[in-house]
């Protein structure tokens, strides 16, 4: 069965459902459903200022690949000066 079929089997199977039933459902997927994290003001402020940042051509992104480069470098001298 494809995954639009199945999803369309529980979303009847839902509409239809008792009460107790969706309610030891919604039990089963709380926790994919409900984010575990909530964004503060001050989080959705610097957020907004990095964005205004890049649009404006303030600051610039880094490709995921030298992102990864930078932090395997900078674990390796963690790890060397450690010693």
């Amino acid at each position: 069965m494809t995954p639009a079929a199945v999803k369309e089997k529980l979303h009847s199977y839902i509409d239809h459902a008792d009460d107790k039933k969706v309610k030891a459902m919604y039990a089963l997927v709380e926790s994919d459903i409900e984010p575990d994290y909530e964004f503060t003001d001050a989080d959705l402020e610097e957020l907004d200022g990095r964005r205004d940042n890049y649009l404006s051509g303030k600051s610039k992104s880094i490709p995921l690949d030298e992102s990864k480069k930078n932090l395997d470098r900078y674990i390796a001298n963690k790890k060397k000066n450690a010693l």
